[in-house]
């Protein structure tokens, strides 16, 4: 019963993504999608995806990490070099593509594991601190970076791109604070929503496996989870390093839907990481599909009350309170679970009657 319970939930929320998925499509055919919204379809992905992936380490595993942003830079970064180093050697964009997304996905884990050894160590607030701290050491580390390859090889510096030394064959790939340039803007809504959709079957499955049992038992009782043979810093560490890879994909979409990277405050700071943990608080701690909703209606809300210039972030605003209070009051929830207990009688007393 527990299992179809769950079955049904899930697909419910796969049925919200193709829904989502199809409403566009018949925009598309019928000639009703404008510019605006078009130009939100890929960061709306981008952003559902790494709502999910912060609340696996915030919801799932009960940890309060600041640092998504950090994992998201590394993995556009990577992804989008991978891109411009394997231009000539690689035939093909989606090939290229195809392997900068695992590229990406694979150096954001390591990432992850290595950052989550020291850190995982700590809790609450110091934990919240460090994950920061590293998102701003990447990013400032990037915007000092040259890189540069020619037919000896690559060449690095923190200076300026004259203090590469390269040849008259030689190339800028990554120019500091400027970024990459040139990256094919490969990244499209339906690429995003496939990723999405993996995405939810690997968070999901987690979730309802053994591994996702124990690292929930850890989140709920650490003690407890250790009393009974649950190793702590096994699954603490797959589930951040998970997380961080998932993120590293978001990042190589990212990448591949600008012509410029670079790494600004804007793109991967401070504020990015917290508006990614607002998707994960709004839409529920541990509720993958009310952070995945949470991420598609902020992200798109901005823009689309865009016409009301005097009144958007005051809308906005009272849509934060709302949702806060739906998803977090006391009384909503206590609510909540009245409504859905009087709908189960009454389909019960439904089946009976027939």
């Amino acid at each position: 019963m527990k299992k179809n319970k769950v079955l049904i939930q899930d697909l419910i929320t796969y049925g919200i993504v193709f829904l989502m998925w199809g409403l566009v499509l018949l925009m598309e055919t019928t000639g009703s999608m404008t510019s605006l919204l078009r130009g939100l379809l890929v960061p709306l992905c981008i952003y559902a995806i790494l709502a999910i992936s912060l609340n696996l380490t915030v919801g799932i595993l009960g940890e309060l990490s600041l640092g998504h942003a950090g994992f998201m830079c590394v993995g556009a970064f990577s992804g989008a070099f991978f891109t411009r180093c394997m231009e000539g050697a690689i035939p093909g964009v989606g090939l290229r593509f195809f392997l900068a997304l695992i590229l990406g996905a694979v150096v954001a884990g390591i990432f992850g594991i290595l950052i989550g050894i020291p850190v995982l160590r700590l809790k609450g607030d110091y934990l919240a601190i460090v994950t920061l701290a590293f998102g701003e050491i990447i990013k400032n580390l990037i915007n000092v970076m040259y890189v540069g390859r020619d037919a000896s090889g690559f060449h690095f510096s923190i200076k300026d791109t004259t203090s590469l030394g390269l040849d008259e064959t030689g190339v800028v790939i990554i120019k500091g604070a400027q970024g990459i340039t040139g990256t094919p803007r490969a990244a499209t809504f339906t690429i995003g929503m496939v990723l999405l959709l993996i995405t939810l079957f690997i968070v999901l499955n987690l979730m309802h496996s053994r591994t996702g049992r124990a690292i929930m038992a850890i989140r709920d009782n650490r003690i407890a989870a250790e009393s009974i043979g649950i190793h702590i810093t096994k699954y603490k560490l797959m589930a951040f390093s998970i997380s961080a890879a998932l993120a590293g994909v978001a990042g190589v979409v990212y990448a591949h839907s600008l012509s410029t990277l670079a790494a600004t405050s804007n793109n991967f700071g401070y504020n990015k990481s917290i508006m990614i943990l607002v998707f994960v608080v709004l839409g529920g701690l541990g509720n993958i599909r009310g952070s995945m909703i949470a991420a598609i209606v902020l992200t798109a809300l901005p823009e689309l009350l865009r016409g009301l210039n005097d009144y958007r972030m005051l809308i906005y605003a009272i849509v934060l309170i709302v949702m806060m209070l739906f998803n977090s009051s006391p009384k909503a929830i206590e609510m909540r679970g009245v409504l859905m207990e009087k709908f189960r009688h009454k389909k019960s007393a439904e089946k009976e009657a027939a």
